[in-house]
């Protein structure tokens, strides 16, 4: 067998590569990576608009070809005649002198934009107009109202400041660059943090990170009182479960030596404060409980809808056809349309970077990662479509544990629909992104040189982009019906075929005599999964088994049948409210086995040359996306105190 060349990519008179910081990597024969073809300025970690003032993602135009599942537009469609040319390709690519798709011989815009340019010349008053309306109705709001209680009242001061202030800082940054932020920030930084970490040895920088998350974990996990089942014995059962994890992967590494423990330290400890704000502090968990209503919120904006389609007393019978699916399909629009106008690739965007900053991970893995929360684990893949061919080994793996590690926004509201706690779901969300980056990395580390080292880029998909506003919600109502369509066969055919399962392993218990309680698959994978439950923290009052059978049923079908168990059937009604609230974290992710077609298809159709290495690192991502989730619920063990609030009405509701 041939040995791996491995070379130091910073030498650039050795070969034709480009400047990285990766030393030790094995060579990639990318041309893409030729130091010929590429172009270099002094901002190796910065794009070009970093000379603007402005540090941020890339976004490329004209790079996306694969058919999206949206449906194509017709050729005779107007807009279609600016973009299109007789090789199909869209027109910024095409060769002038070859001539152009439209009938006049020019690539002319064939929209008058009438609305568009008046905006965009009396621009300033528009903004000004929106945040003097937005000023007053903050400054009545305070006035009328006063400073009611922010966890239960839909008027308390906290939650219209950050509306008002994040719509103030959005119109600023319009006319201010955002280097009057980022380069005081940048100050303080580097003549504190820096110059402090400067003066330990290089030898030492690692353990003494490792040491202080450690200590992290320590304070903030046993500094506050003791209160129900939460007791200091539990909590300290739900570290070593977070510890156990980190062993596991770093045992079963792919190569322990080339693991980067610094997006692994990283990610614990981002993972860590995001949970720490949410469930120890008052601000934290009256944002999470603010954006966890609106989400509630979705459904009596889908109610509507059903009523009208049916009767005003069908949402009221609370089955899942009619009160679960048509939020679904309602928020798969409505994110179709956020998406259109550019407010969700903001949110990624901003998330993006500070992963790719904070956990030195490549570009196309903070994209995706950012990104898997949002709109789900196939779409994520596509926001990076022209550079899925080109990743690496670790870098595929890692796209797909993240979509494995988390849930997508399309199903949040369905699971709230069914009772679960939105502000469990939405934190675990978050802290998912960290969590799956910094496991991943321990599962399989960076051996390779990749393409997108030191830049954050998010190809934008012109070819498919809706023509207007109505354009894109009618797409997302149609995305939303199919998504809703395969949630509900999937179920079907899961809960009929488990019911097949258990009806076979009834029949032959019987013959030994297991009949209390009967031999079925929950109690197969619930025995299973025991020491999982326990690792997690969960309290040694016969919750174990529970949780374990929740777990398990979570890996084998998917989430929503461990959802709608925990939710509707009696036999985990007398959960406490400690294992249910790890259990609700442990399952908030696609980590299943249905999930591995999903994942391998949507790959193998965007990169067909891929699809062997997909296949490869499949079990191995899903393994990394499940020990994620878990990371979360351990986490969640360690710092929840006071965990009945997340299960009573005014928690629920505001």
């Amino acid at each position: 067998m041939a040995v791996a060349e491995f070379v130091d990519v910073t030498d650039n008179e050795s070969h034709a590569h480009n400047a990285s910081t990766q030393h030790h990597v094995q060579k990639n024969n990318d041309p893409a990576l030729d130091f010929a073809n590429e172009h270099t300025h002094s901002h190796l970690h910065h794009t070009t608009h970093a000379e603007q003032g402005r540090d941020e993602a890339e976004f490329s135009k004209g790079t996306t070809y694969e058919a999206s599942n949206i449906p194509s537009q017709d050729p005779h469609d107007r807009t279609v005649h600016r973009r299109h040319n007789d090789s199909g390709l869209p027109a910024a690519v095409v060769d002038a002198e070859k001539g152009s798709f439209s009938p006049d011989g020019s690539d002319e815009d064939p929209r008058t934009h009438t609305l568009s340019n008046f905006y965009l010349k009396y621009r300033v008053y528009f903004h000004l107009f929106i945040w003097l309306l937005f000023t007053g109705w903050w400054i009545a709001g305070l006035v009328v109202h006063g400073q009611h209680d922010p966890l239960s009242s839909r008027t308390g001061w906290l939650k219209p400041f950050l509306l008002y202030l994040a719509i103030t800082l959005r119109l600023l940054f319009f006319y201010v660059p955002i280097t009057i932020i980022t380069k005081p920030m940048h100050f303080v930084w580097n003549n504190t943090a820096v110059k402090l970490v400067s003066f330990v040895p290089d030898s030492l920088k690692i353990p003494g990170g490792a040491l202080a998350v450690i200590g992290v974990l320590l304070i903030g996990g046993f500094a506050s009182p003791e209160s129900q089942d939460n007791t200091r014995d539990n909590r300290a059962i739900s570290l070593f479960g977070l510890a156990v994890i980190i062993f596991v992967m770093w045992a079963t590494s792919k190569n322990r030596k080339a693991i980067k423990w610094h997006t692994v330290i990283v990610g614990m400890l981002v993972q860590f404060i995001v949970a720490l704000f949410v469930l120890r502090s008052g601000a934290g968990y009256a944002i999470f409980s603010f954006v966890s209503e609106l989400a509630r919120d979705l459904l009596g904006f889908a109610d509507q809808g059903t009523s009208f389609l049916t009767s005003a007393s069908v949402p009221k019978l609370g089955w899942f056809l009619v009160s679960v699916l048509p939020a679904v399909i309602f928020f798969v629009a409505l994110v179709q349309l956020l998406y259109y106008w550019g407010t969700l690739q903001w949110f990624i965007q901003k998330f993006a970077v500070f992963f790719f900053w904070s956990m030195r991970v490549s570009g196309a893995e903070a994209v995706v990662a950012a990104a898997s929360p949002f709109i789900g684990q196939g779409e994520s893949a596509m926001l990076i479509k022209p550079f899925v061919a080109h990743l690496t080994m670790a870098e595929l793996h890692q796209v797909m544990a993240s979509g494995f590690a988390t849930i997508a926004g399309s199903v949040l509201v369905a699971y709230i629909a069914l009772g679960v706690n939105g502000q469990a779901l939405i934190s675990s969300c978050v802290m998912s992104i960290p969590a799956s980056l910094a496991i991943s990395k321990l599962r399989y580390p960076e051996t390779e040189e990749t393409l997108t080292t030191g830049r954050c880029v998010i190809p934008d998909d012109d070819e498919h982009r809706a023509a207007n506003s109505l354009h894109a919600f009618a797409n997302g109502a149609w995305l939303g019906l199919k998504i809703a369509g395969m949630i509900l066969a999937t179920l079907l055919c899961i809960i009929a075929f488990l019911g097949l399962a258990n009806g076979l392993l009834t029949w032959w218990g019987r013959y030994l005599n297991i009949n209390d309680p009967p031999l079925t698959v929950e109690l197969i994978v619930g025995y299973i999964c025991y020491p999982i439950a326990f690792l997690l923290g969960v309290p040694r009052n016969g919750d174990l088994l529970k949780v374990g059978q929740l777990i398990g049923t979570k890996l084998i079908a998917n989430e929503f049948v461990a959802y709608t168990a925990l939710q509707t059937d009696p036999a985990y009604a007398d959960l406490s409210p400690r294992s249910r609230l790890i259990a609700t974290y442990a399952l908030c992710g696609f980590a299943n086995i249905g999930s591995l077609g999903t994942q391998i298809g949507v790959l193998s159709q965007i990169a067909p040359g891929r699809s062997g290495d997909v296949s490869r690192l499949a079990i191995s991502a899903l393994i990394a996306g499940a020990l994620s989730t878990l990371t979360s619920a351990s986490i969640a063990g360690l710092l929840v105190t006071d965990q009945a609030a997340y299960f009573t009405p005014s928690a629920a509701s505001s």
